[in-house]
């Protein structure tokens, strides 16, 4: 069953193709898809060092291509900062072989993801997650704002969001409860200015090594935006104890943890309903977070 109602098909046949098409230096070398519960690009490893992604929605080429771009440049400048390891951007590939949209190429990273190595409960792992969030914290964001219409910004202005949540919610979670929640959360103010963030902590996007961060995926949204907002992997990721380690390392005051776990709570609210059947494992993945943001606060 596919995720999206636009979207597009790719095979390892097509990616062969591709490869063999626009950077010969790379074909002949084997390729695997990678078992993922990604929604928004198939990822596909070459060799032993690189990883093709192929967005997943259809969208205009032009348009599909200043995105990468403007990932691509994230990506590196993430990589420059960051003590952990990431991925780098090496190449952007052209439609072509039936794929029509552009699509990208970067480093390989080994590890195994949270999905399936589950770090909640290691201390250690919360240690290096909280000095991975306070590096990007560093970073100086050079003027620059939040712009865009994702999470970051404001809460309330996630209301229409919500509201379609909650509609399609009904009959598989405790609607009246999270409508409640929601008017609190929508209400909470912003006091602190924009800092740099990786923008998706979610377990897919986090690799485990002996219970240590071994390294961040996903790094083409990393950018400006409100300093709570990393703080969702403290509930996507993190048990109550681990937790805890967590906001004392990043010193969270109680305004800017709520507002982390408010923006948990609205990522959290769209993956269950509407990856119900689609895609089980991030549909659970929401269901698990919500149940951590309604645990008793101590």
């Amino acid at each position: 069953m596919t995720m999206h109602d636009d979207q597009v098909d790719v095979t390892t046949d097509i990616v062969a193709t591709l490869i063999r098409e626009q950077f010969p230096e790379w074909s002949g070398r084997p390729i695997r898809r990678r078992p993922s519960t990604g929604t928004v690009n198939a990822v596909f490893r070459v060799g032993d060092d690189l990883s093709a992604r192929f967005p997943l929605r259809r969208t205009d080429p032009a348009e599909a291509l200043a995105v990468l771009e403007r990932e691509a440049r994230a990506s590196a400048e993430l990589a420059q900062v960051s003590r952990f390891p990431v991925p780098e951007p090496v190449a952007l590939g052209k439609p072509g072989a039936g794929f029509p949209m552009p699509w990208s190429v970067q480093t390989w990273l080994p590890g195994t993801v949270a999905f399936d190595a589950d770090p909640s409960g290691s201390h250690a792992f919360a240690e290096d997650l909280a000095a991975f969030i306070a590096g990007l914290r560093d970073v100086e964001t050079r003027g620059r704002r939040f712009s865009g219409d994702n999470r970051g910004g404001v809460l309330a202005d996630h209301d229409d969001w919500m509201a379609t949540c909650f509609e399609e919610s009904e009959g598989l979670l405790d609607v009246p409860r999270l409508r409640h929640l929601w008017s609190r959360f929508r209400e909470l103010p912003r006091t602190a200015p924009d800092v740099m963030s990786h923008g998706d902590l979610i377990p897919g996007n986090v690799l485990v090594a002996g219970a240590r961060l071994g390294g961040v995926l996903d790094t083409g949204g990393f950018g400006p935006a409100d300093p709570a907002l990393d703080l969702v992997g403290a509930w996507h990721l993190l048990r109550p104890g681990p937790r805890e380690v967590l906001r004392r390392a990043l010193a969270c005051d109680d305004l800017e943890w709520e507002r982390g776990r408010a923006w948990a709570f609205e990522q959290a609210m769209g993956l269950v309903w509407y990856y119900a059947e689609s895609n089980p494992t991030m549909s659970a993945m929401g269901r698990r977070t919500l149940e951590r943001i309604l645990e008793p606060t101590r």
